[in-house]
């Protein structure tokens, strides 16, 4: 398609409008007058400044479909240039809802945290206003709006147990059995980087180490801490249980209110490995099957098998892990509403402390996109999957307590954590709401510094890939100093 902006530059939220309806769709940005004959879909977003304002239009046509809608917007103040930005993509939304003969749930939202939006809504307009806002404003439907609203009250509480001086810790384990088909995630499979492990987990530890003084001499608490991937559970029980012991001996852990290993993929757990995750103290695992339709994991290159998530479940319960996570994802290639729902029923018999939503996401770096096998027609399916997790959780006893979106997702619907009460995932709610300051230990980590009573966020990046990082610590830690002049300079209030 092909995007015509004519007076003004906001074509990251112009395009971002086009891409909740056709995601896969390529998008060609102009800055020059429309054509006179297009080709294929065509749209014209015009600015034109008046005495007052700016009047704004936008037209759409493919074949022979096409229309014009315009609107004026008063000079009033410093946001104006905000209101003709949100104005235009208005005119965008209904033109292609006009066009395509659909509605997004989310409306105009594209941004991947709505619940922190709708939070500072709230602190700026109060309650009744931020929420008339999403639906007059921003479009979003009735049920996105409740789930929002309900999910921001969960989180609140979650938040307020946070301190100026927290801290949550993130380690990184940046490999797998094997790449699923929709991860774009920086991992490596196992038979690519066996030789690279051993060092890995020795330069971990260093890290941790020296993560841990930097924390000591700041005087921060540390809150949560979360070893993810990757596929923690690749590592084998005596390299988790050196991580482990790298933790305890770096970092005061009296303060920790949870502590949470990512076990996701069910082929990867032992009772041996889950024993000494129990023995360090872990109190959460995520066993994730995604999907517990053997065609479907098959699909999308899961090697796992139904029986070793059932058996992978089980053990986690007689190692005596009492919150158990499970991840589900809506709208795989393969799966239909029917499949999803046997899904969803047999996780429920299975009673885990909570339940993560995903919805498939049409990564650019993940197979099923390099291999042009996504299907974006099963939108309609993927919809009433997300629908039906909404409506059956909350009947089993489950409450959405955190929510994000990303891009280019199947149906533009939403990952959710589902949770019963006093089960929630604090790392999950901490992250998404950028709440406090979380340091990464690994590779692919990134550590976010948090000026206390501010949404201002400084970022150290570690290395990306492990053999980078095997060869690159020194230079990591290097960086990793700067904790200590943000510190200094911002404090803990």
């Amino acid at each position: 398609m092909h995007l015509y902006l004519i007076g003004h530059d906001y074509h990251f939220e112009c395009e971002n409008v086009c891409r909740l309806f056709l995601p896969l769709e390529k998008i060609i940005t102009h800055h020059e007058e429309q054509p006179t004959q297009p080709e294929g879909l065509v749209v014209c977003c015009t600015m034109e400044p008046t005495d007052i304002g700016a009047r704004l239009s936008c037209r759409v046509w493919l074949e022979s479909f096409d229309e014009t809608i315009e609107t004026m917007v008063q000079q009033t103040g410093d946001d104006f240039s905000d209101l003709c930005e949100l104005s235009l993509c208005t005119l965008l939304y209904r033109l292609l809802v006009k066009l395509l003969g659909f509605t997004q749930g989310w409306g105009l939202i594209t941004g991947v945290r709505p619940v922190k939006l709708l939070r500072r809504l709230v602190r700026e307009s109060g309650e009744a206003a931020a929420l008339q806002y999403f639906t007059d404003k921003l479009l979003v439907s009735e049920e996105k709006r409740t789930l929002c609203h309900t999910t921001l009250q969960a989180e609140d509480k979650l938040l307020a147990l946070s301190r100026p001086d927290s801290f949550s810790l993130y380690i990184s384990i940046p490999f797998c059995p094997t790449r699923c088909d929709y991860c774009s995630f920086v991992s490596q499979t196992v038979v690519q980087a066996k030789k690279l492990i051993p060092v890995y987990v020795e330069q971990l530890c260093k890290e941790i180490a020296y993560t841990g003084e930097l924390a000591r001499r700041l005087g921060l608490r540390l809150e949560t801490v979360y070893f993810g991937g990757g596929t923690p559970t690749t590592l084998s029980a005596e390299q988790l249980t050196a991580l482990f012991r790298a933790v305890e001996s770096s970092f005061d852990l009296s303060c920790l209110r949870e502590y949470t290993v990512e076990a996701g993929r069910p082929d990867t757990v032992t009772a041996e490995k889950l024993a000494a995750i129990r023995s360090a103290g872990v109190g959460r695992v995520s066993i994730n099957p995604q999907t517990l339709q053997p065609a479907v994991l098959a699909g999308i290159g899961r090697k796992h098998t139904v029986d070793q998530f059932y058996e992978a479940f089980d053990l986690a319960r007689k190692a005596g892990f009492t919150n158990i996570n499970t991840d589900l994802i809506a709208g795989l290639p393969g799966d239909d509403y029917a499949g999803f729902a046997d899904t969803l029923e047999r996780i429920l018999a299975l009673d885990p402390e909570s339940v993560t939503v995903h919805t498939l996401s049409m990564k650019r770096a993940s197979n099923i996109m390099l291999q042009h096998r996504a299907d974006y027609r099963v939108q309609d399916d993927a919809v009433r999957m997300v629908q039906l997790s909404a409506d059956a959780l909350p009947r089993a006893g489950y409450a959405p307590y955190y929510l994000y979106r990303q891009s280019r997702t199947v149906g533009n619907q939403e990952n959710v954590g589902w949770a019963k009460p006093g089960c929630e995932g604090l790392y999950n709610v901490y992250i998404m709401d950028e709440t406090h300051t979380i340091l990464g230990c690994g590779a692919g980590a990134v550590s976010k510094l948090k000026q206390p009573g501010t949404d201002y966020l400084e970022r150290i990046f570690n290395y990306k890939f492990p053999y980078e990082y095997n060869s690159g610590l020194e230079e990591m830690l290097s960086r990793k100093e700067s904790v200590v002049t943000f510190y200094e300079k911002y404090g803990t209030l």
